[in-house]
């Protein structure tokens, strides 16, 4: 699933004023929300990796793969992983 955060993002102003990230907490809302359209609820976040930063208005690709009640989710930018972790379903 395609995924992009734009500039104007209420999250945004005061993180890290001329250079500015997207903050992980917006990503793993993202990755909430994703799991919630297709028809999981997250309940438990029991890993996640943050390894490069998301720019506002970068393009990213988020994944996730179900088993039973576990969840694995990964974002990357051009085939290179942003974040990466496993959670719990409800």
């Amino acid at each position: 699933m395609a995924l992009r955060i734009e500039a104007d993002h209420p999250s945004l102003p005061g993180h890290f004023p001329g250079d500015p990230i997207v903050p992980g907490v917006v990503l793993l809302d993202r990755v909430a929300a994703a799991i919630e359209r297709d028809g999981g609820v997250l309940q438990r976040i029991h890993s996640v990796k943050f390894v490069a930063p998301l720019r506002p208005g970068e393009d990213a690709v988020l994944t996730l793969a179900r088993d039973g009640a576990r969840v694995r989710f990964r974002i990357e930018r051009n085939g290179v992983a942003i974040l990466a972790g496993e959670g719990e379903l409800a």
